[in-house]
């Protein structure tokens, strides 16, 4: 197996290079006919920033995609607020791709949800609606044929604690119906990241990538290639299904000075996808 140096090497290279592709590209050239992997970020991130420091950081590390949240652009702006929000993202070169996590207890926030979305112009959204709600939440997403991604939260969570969890409730519902794997949690719950790409691989529309310090509950949030995680194992099954989402980084260690982790663990998950390419 290629060393973690080795990847850290590949990836400043791969970064390097990246620096003359188009804006919207955000991901080498893939060979041996591997779809691209792209590398983003989830808003949460930047939860202690605000939006022009989050930009800021996104530029320095060279990542062109967001899943924005909350707290950068409340459910309830408005529309020049959200046009706004969209044209600075923009001139910096970076594409907002869905929305969320959003959470939702009631119909009218399953509501608030797809409104907001549809407003932003994306097509996912990244939520938690709670399970009583998916009859309402399947009705919304066939009227709206926006999609909705589901997050798992870890051992901790109550609604759906690994990826199968939302599998198990979703398989037989409308195909626009799908799961956001974090990656962290995934692993934390007892489920192995790899393995879930290839059983899901049909509702597998978003992933929160992050390292872990133990494959148990008590696990820590951790840079990139310093846990636990297999990310090249992670790597070649996103590309033996050829996923088509984004892989967004969520930084939760060190959150109010994420700069440094979030630069090593974009340069090693970069590095592995260029190794493998």
């Amino acid at each position: 197996m290629t060393s973690r140096r080795n990847f850290l090497q590949q990836s400043a290279l791969g970064l390097a290079g990246s620096l003359s592709l188009p804006l919207v590209s955000g991901a080498a050239p893939a060979k041996k006919g591997n779809t691209p992997i792209l590398t983003g970020v989830a808003g949460y991130t930047f939860a202690k920033f605000d939006l022009e420091k989050s930009i800021a950081m996104m530029k320095k590390v060279d990542i062109k995609y967001i899943s924005i949240k909350d707290i950068h652009l409340p459910l309830n702006s408005s529309d020049e607020k959200i046009e706004s929000v969209k044209k600075q993202f923009a001139d910096a070169g970076i594409n907002v791709y869905a929305v969320g996590v959003i959470y939702m207890k009631s119909k009218e926030a399953v509501d608030q949800a797809f409104a907001y979305a549809k407003k932003v112009g994306v097509p996912l959204v990244v939520g938690v609606p709670n399970p009583e709600l998916l009859d309402y939440t399947e009705s919304v997403v066939k009227s709206t044929g926006i999609k909705i991604a589901i997050h798992n939260h870890g051992p901790e969570d109550k609604l759906y604690p690994s990826p199968k969890n939302v599998w198990d409730l979703i398989k037989d519902r409308d195909e626009k119906m799908g799961i956001c794997m974090d990656i962290g949690h995934a692993i934390r719950a007892g489920a192995d990241p790899a393995e879930v790409v290839k059983l899901y691989k049909s509702r597998l529309y978003d992933l929160h990538i992050k390292d872990v310090s133990l494959a148990a509950k008590d696990g820590k949030a951790i840079e990139v290639g310093r846990g636990v995680i297999d990310f090249p194992a992670l790597v070649k099954a996103l590309q033996k299904i050829r996923y088509q989402g984004v892989c967004s980084l969520e930084f939760e260690k060190d959150m109010s000075d994420p700069l440094a982790g979030i630069a090593e663990s974009a340069g090693y998950f970069k590095g592995v996808v260029k190794s493998l390419s």
